[in-house]
């Protein structure tokens, strides 16, 4: 049976777990997710384990936070004036905006805790900080 090699093109089922078993994402009832081995779309971690397995074939992966979406930085938690916001956002916890930095680039910030005068944004990946574990299965090797 063919096992997948660097360069091949595969599909996978995956479910993304937290530590506590949260679901976090999930492939499954979905189309499978579709990519290159060694294009870098998915986390090293995967793409390695992807390697070698066959088709019908299932592995659990843990991808520790420092390579996928890193460590939680604090300094990436700011507080806002609220006038700062426009008068057409409502600002409530949870609520995820876009922004755009200085360089242009686009960035998702949540709100995390929103006073009277300031609403606490956090630029973090929901991620962040967390280990991740994946139970992949090798769909098709295409």
């Amino acid at each position: 049976m063919a096992k997948a090699k660097e360069g091949d093109t595969v599909k996978i089922h995956y479910t993304g777990r937290l530590s506590d078993g949260t679901v976090f994402d999930s492939s499954v009832g979905q189309e499978p997710l579709k990519f290159k081995i060694g294009s870098k779309q998915v986390f090293p971690a995967i793409e390695n384990s992807i390697i070698g397995m066959e088709i019908k074939e299932t592995k659990t992966i843990i991808v520790p936070a420092s390579d996928a979406y890193g460590p939680y930085r604090d300094d990436m938690v700011v507080d806002v004036p609220r006038a700062n916001f426009p008068s057409d956002i409502e600002p409530e916890v949870g609520l995820q905006l876009e922004l755009v930095q200085s360089n242009n680039e686009p960035i998702i910030v949540t709100i995390l805790k929103v006073s009277e005068d300031t609403v606490t944004l956090d630029a973090n990946h929901p991620l962040a900080g967390k280990d991740l574990t994946f139970d992949v299965q090798l769909v098709e090797i295409v």
